[in-house]
């Protein structure tokens, strides 16, 4: 894992995320790319070229909010680029490969109620990188233990497991194994992946209506440093992924988010 990229919006919490997403990356000796995208329309008959101004004001921030910081030792670099996010980003993970998206669970223009906002919920919905949303004011520290929730062992992309396996060597934490059974569930469903066995410190196995309900039973009597999931096409939280924000009433945690995706 060397890559990560942290999307900075105008947020209080943003310099937050920033500092996390350097603490992270300076116990992996990874780089940060601190990035922001932004659009702009021009006004027929003008002269001014309000993408250069946009863009240079862009810059401005980014590197304001580089500089509020503590960056160590970490190298860090700065992306401004004009277009939306999503597109944005897999622009950027073509050219130099990301391994991982840092992102604070709100959001600018996002209401209180929100675990995640707009921004940090299109990168989860519409990019095939793995997501780590960190929740507001969470300061860095080691990961001790986390908990992976699915409801099905079957693992088909070689590459999901990466962040998960790189953070566990780095970190050197317990892996507690949720497996949920859900209503009509199939018998293959209950064959855990080898890969996942071999990252397991325990194994549960619990029967719920979703995979979602097997996480708010068991989450707060685990108390993990870090919740981990899958976003499959059918898998957990598919009522959450399925639109770009998410409400802290229908799920919220105080650790953080560790959304494995998977490239093909």
């Amino acid at each position: 894992m060397k890559h990560i990229l942290v999307p900075i919006g105008f947020t209080d919490n943003a310099k937050n995320t920033l500092q996390y997403a350097i603490d992270f990356a300076d116990k992996i000796n990874a780089k940060v790319f601190v990035f922001r995208a932004y659009s702009s329309k021009s006004k027929a008959g003008t002269m001014v070229n309000v993408d250069a101004i946009i863009q240079r004001e862009t810059n401005l921030y980014l590197r304001m909010m580089v500089g509020s910081v503590d960056v160590k030792n970490v190298d860090v670099k700065l992306i401004s680029a004009k277009g939306s996010v999503v597109d944005s980003i897999e622009t950027i993970d073509n050219e130099i490969g990301i391994d991982l998206v840092i992102v604070g669970s709100k959001s600018n223009s996002i209401k209180e109620e929100l675990f995640l906002g707009r921004t940090a919920g299109s990168i989860v919905k519409q990019t095939d990188i793995s997501v780590l949303a960190i929740p507001e004011n969470y300061i860095f520290s080691p990961i001790n233990s986390t908990l992976m929730a699915f409801k099905s062992g079957i693992v088909k992309s070689k590459t999901a497991l990466k962040p998960l396996q790189f953070m566990m060597k780095a970190f050197d934490f317990k892996v507690n194994l949720l497996l949920v059974k859900i209503p009509n569930y199939k018998e293959e469903d209950l064959v855990i992946n080898k890969d996942l066995v071999a990252l397991q410190s325990t194994l549960t196995i619990t029967e719920n209506a979703t995979t979602f309900q097997g996480v708010l039973e068991h989450i707060s009597t685990q108390k993990p440093d870090m919740l981990c999931v899958f976003t499959r096409k059918r898998g957990f939280f598919k009522k959450l992924w399925e639109k770009n924000t998410i409400l802290k009433e229908e799920f919220f945690t105080t650790a953080p988010v560790l959304i494995l995706k998977g490239k093909s």
